[in-house]
């Protein structure tokens, strides 16, 4: 536990971090024209003004009424507010825009909560042991990074927004080049420390990032960049989707039944691709990740004769060395900056593979964080030792079902604090909105 003094000033740079991610969601909602923040984006998920007041009613209901049990101002709000859609299961949601309260409700609702638990933590010790999970500032850690994970699965729904519906009118311009030269590396046998330490240095981490544990890897080969939009053009054009023998009986029935012919953020007009990028369509750069669901990654790579990598495999190649020691990140123990990848909210799109050369790997392997996550073939499951939060016990626990995928490294649109080793995400694998990316591998030779 830190002292009282250090407590106070780790209490206090949460406080103006968890401003910064408020400030951060605040202008994602100004992407979307007024008129339109009761549209439905995702068919599977809520209507954006959802989100506008989840975001708010999430650190309330942890914060304001579970820890320092200030009093409710509108209960019906705390309750209608409090949890998102899983896009698996149930079906699909069939509310209308009518049901949800007006705009201004909602903005008067935000505006109390952040003025009530601001004025509340001021206050608030934050060594204090009555307050467990206030304690070194861990309820903090959890609602900045919950902004912060929403930031980035907001931004999938803003990106299926007709663009019409947008308040810029003008894509970036793609950054582009000639496709990189496929090849792939060797990578030694060695120990991947997947997970965080319990009762450790005091790192903050999710329930699912507990308990570490190291697991051997066997030597193998790895793709040194992402599958391009340019290598799984050659699939399509060669009848990939046509051909079920590359395909799973649960992924070919998905790819049949919801007639998936190309990727989602691909788009044809008159005989040409292009790619939807968030404000405008752009000739598709052929040296971009291609994005993709895990099904049509999995599809490729038995197309070209290879496997997604295991979660084990991943963390070998980004973060083991040669000698067998590990690092922070795949560059090394520096923290994450501009230099080292397309991370932390400074583009809206992908760049070309292989972009950010001073971010690879020991290995030599290039974007293992940054430019969109990566499949891996390890379905989401609890590390040895896990133990649900009490206060959220679902978090993780309600998607260990073996229908969703690991995810590594993150994307354009992942905060730099969501980069670490230990973090893991989840996806279900016929969900196409992610910002995600593969690569292959096979046995070593």
């Amino acid at each position: 536990m830190l002292s009282q003094q250090t407590a106070s000033a780790t209490g206090e740079h949460l406080v103006t971090s968890l401003a910064e991610a408020r400030t951060l969601t605040d202008k994602l909602f100004e992407v979307v024209r007024p008129e339109n923040l009761y549209d439905r984006p995702i068919p599977e998920r809520h209507r954006i003004a959802f989100y506008i007041g989840h975001l708010e009613a999430f650190d309330w209901n942890l914060i304001g009424r579970n820890i320092l049990d200030l009093h409710s101002f509108d209960e019906s709000l705390d309750h209608l507010f409090a949890f998102g859609i899983d896009p698996v299961g149930g079906g699909l949601p069939n509310d209308q825009a009518s049901d949800w309260p007006a705009m201004q409700q909602i903005q008067l609702y935000n505006r109390t909560v952040r003025e009530s638990l601001d004025t509340a933590l001021e206050k608030s010790p934050f060594s204090d042991p009555a307050l467990p999970l206030l304690q070194d500032g861990y309820a903090l850690h959890v609602a900045i990074e919950h902004r912060l994970m929403h930031a980035e699965t907001l931004a999938y729904m803003l990106h299926q927004l007709p663009l019409e519906s947008k308040l810029r009118d003008r894509p970036d311009a793609p950054i582009s080049g000639p496709p990189a030269a496929p090849r792939v590396a060797k990578i030694s046998a060695g120990t991947a420390t997947l997970g965080l330490t319990l009762n450790g240095d005091g790192a903050f981490g999710w329930d699912n990032e507990f308990e570490a544990q190291e697991v051997a890897v066997p030597e193998f080969e790895i793709d040194v960049y992402n599958v391009t939009n340019a290598g799984f053009l050659k699939f399509m054009n060669a009848g990939g989707y046509e051909s079920r023998s590359f395909w799973t009986d649960a992924d070919w029935r998905w790819r049949t039944e919801q007639g998936v012919k190309h990727p989602l953020f691909w788009v044809q007009r008159g005989g040409q691709w292009f790619y939807r990028a968030m404000f405008g369509e752009v000739p598709l750069p052929l040296d971009w990740p291609a994005y993709t669901s895990h099904a049509e990654a999995a599809a490729y790579l038995r197309w070209v004769g290879k496997e997604l990598p295991t979660e084990a495999q991943i963390h070998r190649a980004a973060y083991g060395m040669p000698q067998g020691n590990e690092r922070e990140f795949p560059w090394g123990n520096e923290l994450p900056d501009r230099q080292y990848g397309n991370f932390d909210f400074h583009n809206w799109d992908p760049s070309p593979v292989g972009a950010f050369p001073a971010g690879a790997s020991a290995f030599g392997i290039a974007d293992l964080v940054g430019n969109g996550w990566e499949w891996t073939s390890t379905t989401f499951a609890p590390l040895p030792g896990f133990k649900p939060f009490s206060f959220y016990p679902g978090y993780s626990a309600n998607f260990f079902d073996g229908q969703h995928y690991v995810m590594k490294g993150g994307s354009s649109r992942t905060a730099a604090a969501l980069l670490r080793r230990s973090f893991r995400n989840w996806f279900q694998p016929h969900y196409p909105y992610v910002y995600a990316k593969f690569r292959g591998v096979s046995n070593a030779s």
